[in-house]
């Protein structure tokens, strides 16, 4: 097997770089307490060594504002409320809907469910941002060109906004109750299992006293712009992205990760796997850093602008991640007092909203003056007086100690699978499914998160808000499914539901991801005793499709007279069901699965209403109706099947040709299935500018349903989720880990590590964690001494 690491090539070469070509810089740095050393890798990866825990955590936000100011300093100004004050008036709406979603709880309260001296550790983090901001400032480093471009400049950070900000919580569930809602109205709730699969098998109930006619889309505006990326469109005012968009968007957010224990590895010690899945951007949606001080040693990817990490280790155990389905959102429906628009029913009574007044403050022109309203349950997203309703959103991450990741805090000293357990029970969210292996040999699974408990509902379609469906608190922590050393030796999980047989509480959710990339996973573990780094990166590389087989098993028995339609069968029953970019099977078999099966399927099976908010469907959910022969197919449902089959395979073929030309000998997969990430600031940019932002294009292989996930959305085949980062670690010979961060470190379209990772995630060239002080030595491209400024 092709060795797929940069690791190997590195170790060889390295030892004889001389010590000159290594850059030395020395900056004497304002905050600082003690002299620190930055050492930059080969591969851009930040080795921070400092005195003291207070300096370290210092040191990584100076450090993420040197890679990635721009970023983190939109990111704070999106999530609390303040783009107007630094880019322009058009921002006022998105403003005001980031505004909404602020925690606005008790701060002790909040610090509390933290690891100890957290709160110290968020604020010495933005002490150390604020300091590069101050050099910047000062003439001492560079501002970033995104500043530039929009004519805006960095602010100052405090720790406690970090933790207050939740819009980037990575939660979905309202979006798909409004999309349930407007299936339910135009086409009956059953049409609902052509959208998607529900997981236990589940039908969903209309809540007594919803009418789902009343849940439009606009519902949503106020969420989905507090949760959409930042637009830079000129001459245009931000909008929110369509619902159905969103909440595909959501739906592909996952992770693959896997833990192996030594009995099954090729060298005694536990492996530990993990390659979070989100939007593929520009710069990088995380960042991979490592830090040292005494008491702290800890190296790993996180949010960059948070502090700490949330996936790798510690030099006693590795920890990993991926989303758990527990659903954390209900949208409530009210009714509105007639005459007084600011109080709803709520049991034999009316109650009067909370209305929380605030000034919005925009670049060159008077602050904005709105008013932010608040029921019981949270924050008012909708309000329609003349029909006398109005709708709020309850959330679990507005509960105290619910900042996204932050949890990830009593990760840091975890030494065992006990204090593993302890930093699980203390997770708020997202929820997930929580990874662990240690230098014990000890493996084991946690499902984590605040789940909440509904007694009477399923969590699936909006609720009346009038004091019938309240959630009665949230689920012990112990209560929830978790696995320490597993008999079968290895535990996995890939966003599936992955409740055991038998779990007894409720089902925190019924939205999983389908089960295709773990089905594959499985197989794969299964089959190798002797588990290896390799492969780890070869199994996070796989592009096979545990889902082509079931549309292949259904489409046996066609009979087409069509030569064309017959030359495509022909290739898909002799195709492995590999999505290579080469594959010519993998280009007929996704378009038809995504593109046109769903579709046709919904033409067959419901109104044309509904077929519009159904769309293409989840090709699980169309599979399924297919195999089953559901009711939904009529009264001749295996004459149904062969017919949506033909009539969406022709459509296929028709469409491959449009796209393709007319030989199908040219259709590889590659060709289509192709990535390309810009900045979101890149519409300001010149042509030059622009080129230089952009990363790609490049064809590849693989899909939403393979373990190597290279997903698109809609109409077209551009990638738009995947591994942001990808980590394999050799839990105990650590320096033989190894990672990726798609497309590089870096968030400055100058710099050699903006996109130097890119050619390497696309192939599979991983890149070394160096971990101990001489592996780090021997990697360093560059040396940044530090000293407290005078």
């Amino acid at each position: 097997m092709k060795r797929a690491l940069f690791a190997g090539l590195a170790a060889a070469l390295l030892p004889t770089i001389a010590a000159a070509e290594v850059r030395q810089d020395g900056w004497n740095v304002r905050g600082l307490t003690a002299p620190a050393e930055i050492i930059v890798d080969r591969w851009g990866l930040a080795h921070i060594y400092a005195a003291s825990e207070r300096d370290t955590y210092f040191l990584q936000g100076y450090n993420a504002a040197r890679d990635r100011l721009w970023q983190i300093d939109l990111w704070r100004k999106r999530g609390l409320g303040l783009l107007s004050a630094s880019l322009s008036p058009d921002y006022v709406k998105q403003d005001r809907a980031a505004r909404l979603f602020l925690y606005r709880g008790d701060m002790k309260a909040e610090w509390a469910r933290y690891a100890p001296g957290s709160e110290a550790r968020y604020t010495a983090f933005a002490e150390g941002i604020n300091a590069y901001v101050d050099e910047i400032a000062a003439g001492g480093k560079p501002l970033p060109v995104e500043f530039t471009l929009s004519r805006s400049r960095p602010d100052h950070w405090r720790g406690d906004e970090i933790v207050r900000i939740r819009s980037n919580t990575l939660v979905s569930n309202a979006k798909q109750e409004v999309l349930r809602a407007r299936v339910a109205c135009t086409g009956g709730l059953a049409a609902d299992r052509l959208r998607v699969r529900l997981y236990p098998d589940h039908t969903p109930e209309m809540p007594k006293g919803l009418d789902p006619c009343v849940v439009t889309p606009e519902v949503m505006a106020d969420y989905l712009l507090a949760t959409g990326e930042v637009a830079f469109t000129p001459g245009a005012a931000p909008a929110p992205a369509p619902l159905d968009q969103a909440a595909e968007t959501a739906r592909l957010d996952g992770s693959n990760n896997w833990v192996i224990a030594p009995s099954h590895t090729a060298t005694g010690r536990p492996i530990l796997a993990n390659d979070p899945h989100r939007s593929l951007l520009v710069p990088s949606l995380r960042y991979v850093v490592h830090l040292e001080a005494p008491g702290l040693s800890l190296i790993g990817a996180g949010e960059p602008a948070t502090p700490g990490v949330a996936l790798g280790h510690n030099g006693h155990g590795a920890f990993g991640l991926t989303i758990f389905g527990t659903d954390q959102e209900d949208l409530y429906v009210y009714a509105l007092k007639p005459g007084d628009p600011d109080s709803y029913r709520y049991r034999d009574g009316w109650e009067k909203m909370t209305i929380v007044r605030e000034s919005i403050p925009v670049k060159g022109g008077a602050p904005v003056n709105v008013e932010l309203r608040f029921t019981r349950h949270g924050p008012l997203l909708f309000s329609d007086p003349a029909n006398g309703r109005a709708f709020a959103l309850r959330t679990a991450w507005s509960e105290p100690g619910a900042s996204g990741y932050a949890a990830a805090s009593w990760l840091a000293s975890a030494k065992s699978w006990s204090d593993f357990r302890k930093a699980a029970d203390h997770w708020g969210t997202p929820p997930l499914n929580l990874i662990w292996a240690d230098t014990t040999g000890s493996i084991g699974w946690v499902a984590a998160g605040l789940a909440p408990i509904r007694r009477n509902w399923d969590g699936l379609l909006p609720v009346p808000g009038d004091g019938r469906y309240e959630w009665r608190g949230f689920q012990k922590a112990a209560t929830l499914p978790q696995v320490k050393d597993p008999t079968q030796g290895w535990f996995a999980s890939a966003n599936e539901m992955n409740l055991p047989p038998g779990y007894a509480a409720t089902p925190p959710s019924f939205e999983w991801g389908e089960r295709s990339r773990m089905d594959r996973i499985s197989k794969v573990i299964a089959s190798k005793p002797h588990f290896s780094i390799d492969d780890a990166v070869a199994l996070q590389m796989d592009t096979h499709s545990e889902l082509a087989p079931r549309l292949i098993a259904l489409s046996k028995r066609l009979q087409p007279a069509d030569p064309d339609t017959r030359r495509a069968l022909t290739r898909l029953a002799a195709w492995d069901g590999d999505l290579s970019a080469e594959s010519i099977a993998a280009t007929i078999y996704e378009t038809w699965a995504t593109q046109h099966l769903g579709r046709v399927l919904a033409a067959h099976s419901t109104t044309p209403a509904a077929q519009a908010v159904i769309d293409l469907g989840s090709p699980d959910a169309a599979l399924r109706i297919l195999e089953t022969r559901d009711p939904l197919l009529g009264k001749d449902p295996v004459g149904s099947v062969d017919a949506i089959l033909l009539e969406s395979l022709d459509a296929t073929l028709a469409d491959l040709r449009e796209r393709l030309g007319p030989d199908m000998a040219t259709w590889q997969w590659g060709r289509l299935h192709t990535i390309q990430v810009s900045p979101a600031i890149a519409p300001l940019a010149d042509p030059a500018q622009r080129q230089a932002m952009t990363v790609g294009p490049l064809g590849i292989g693989g899909s939403g349903s393979t373990p190597a996930v290279a997903a698109y959305r809609g109409g077209n085949f551009a990638v738009v989720h995947g591994p942001s980062v990808r980590l394999a670690i050799d839990v105990g010979d650590w320096d033989k880990s190894v990672f990726l961060n798609m497309p590089g470190q870096s968030g400055d379209p100058g710099d050699p590590h903006y996109r130097d990772l890119f050619p390497g995630w696309a192939a599979g060239h991983y890149a070394p964690l160096s971990y101990t002080r001489a592996a780090v030595d021997r990697a360093a491209e560059r040396i940044i001494r530090l000293k407290p400024a005078p």
